[in-house]
């Protein structure tokens, strides 16, 4: 809102200082100073609500190192990111970007999912939560608003090199010739980036290539299917994470302040140029969505680091699980989240590795056997004697060596 306001006292009142606001650097170094802020003024406030209410996390694991002193302490702390997140976006971004909207209708929907699942575990005792086909469920709906937004708007498009030829007249001869001139237009796209690659564009439409020309009418659907699958493979792999002090709030900060450069220079139109990648007209704004999300996450962490005072809960989780996949998408670097959230991807595999081999081995042997001492991948660490905070810590620095790798493949194909 301030946004509007100082742009309206600037071009009618040439207010003092107001027209700091038309830039992307100050609105975003006050979206993260405003977040952090928040995360550490009502953070405090909201954790003793939460004690207040009995807001208490039931620790499955007891037999873990440590997990006995964890036992009561206020979970839902997603609402400290939620709030410390939507409120600088508000008061410094452009909400009527297309971008802006589908990141709040994100941030918002699968927060709602999350806290629903927390509220049916603390308030109706029921450890499950909610039931896992009403979640998946709401992922799928997230991926269709999504996924039909970005292919139908006429707002998301990317800037591509177009060569036309225009007829002209030869004076030395009677007829006519044709010059080539290249020139930028915006188009709408179902390309990606893809890594690695020098000519490093994919086209989703290549997918069902086998069906000539019907398939510029399909490619739709298979888009959709992509972002759906992105989104819900993503968020659980943010709710599977979390489940040590610190390492989903810090894994996620690292992970989004290389969104945000990502953004940045895919929203420019000098650096797009300089390295040579896909420009996006108007995801601008996604960096000041992006600042907000890194200054909420890193301060929750003042609260969540070893010994946690507080825990996200899944209304943290799986929202900023979704922000990551939506935001990854938008700015059409979806195909370097296996890299960029190779913390996430590990502890998703390390699950379906441990439940699969597990029930393979019960069929066939009659006993169950198991590949980790203990699933998810950083519970195997625990079982193995590390200390929680090193398993963090380690986990952060592999976070970062992949983030750094993520940014080099601008260049390094």
């Amino acid at each position: 809102m301030l946004y509007y306001l100082f742009a309206y006292l600037d071009k009618y009142f040439d207010f003092p200082g107001a027209g700091m606001f038309n830039y992307i650097s100050f609105r975003s170094a006050m979206a993260v100073f405003t977040a952090l802020c928040i995360a550490l003024f009502f953070g405090r406030r909201i954790i003793c609500f939460l004690k207040k209410k009995q807001v208490g996390e039931t620790v499955r694991n007891l037999d873990l190192e440590g997990q006995m002193s964890k036992q009561g302490t206020p979970t839902m702390g997603g609402i400290i990111i939620l709030l410390s997140l939507l409120v600088p976006v508000l008061l410094f971004g452009d909400i009527c970007n297309t971008y802006i909207l589908l990141m709040m209708i994100t941030t918002v929907w699968l927060g709602l999912i999350g806290f629903l699942d927390d509220y049916i575990k603390v308030f109706k005792k029921d450890k499950k939560g909610l039931h896992g086909k009403f979640k998946v469920l709401g992922q799928i709906t997230l991926g269709l608003i999504v996924g039909l937004t970005f292919y139908f708007s006429d707002d998301i498009v990317v800037r591509e090199h177009v060569t036309t030829s225009q007829p002209v007249a030869i004076q030395a001869e009677d007829s006519l010739s044709s010059v080539h001139e290249h020139k930028m237009v915006d188009v709408k796209s179902t390309t990606t980036t893809i890594p690695f690659v020098k000519e490093n564009e994919f086209d989703y439409s290549w997918l069902i290539g086998w069906m000539g020309d019907d398939a510029k009418d399909f490619v739709w659907i298979v888009f959709v299917l992509v972002i759906i699958f992105i989104i819900t493979a993503v968020s659980n792999g943010a709710n599977i994470t979390d489940g040590l002090d610190g390492l989903a709030a810090g894994t996620s900060s690292i992970v989004g302040i290389t969104l945000g450069v990502l953004a940045y220079l895919s929203g420019n139109t000098i650096y797009a140029e300089y390295l040579n990648i896909m420009y996006i007209p108007y995801t601008g704004e996604l960096v000041i969505f992006i600042s907000a999300f890194i200054g909420a996450t890193v301060g929750f962490l003042w609260y969540n680091t070893y010994p946690a005072q507080v825990f996200m809960g899944d209304t943290g989780s799986l929202s900023i699980g979704g922000i990551i996949a939506v935001y990854a998408i938008l700015i059409r670097k979806e195909l370097l989240i296996p890299i960029l959230c190779g913390i996430f991807l590990a502890e998703n595999i390390s699950v379906m590795i441990q439940v699969s081999w597990f029930k393979y081995t019960k069929k066939k042997y009659g006993k169950g056997r198991r590949i980790f001492l203990m699933s998810p991948l950083h519970h195997h660490y625990q079982k193995k004697g590390y200390p929680e905070p090193k398993i963090v810590t380690r986990f952060w620095i592999i976070g970062i060596m992949l983030a750094v790798v993520t940014i080099v493949t601008l260049k390094m194909r």
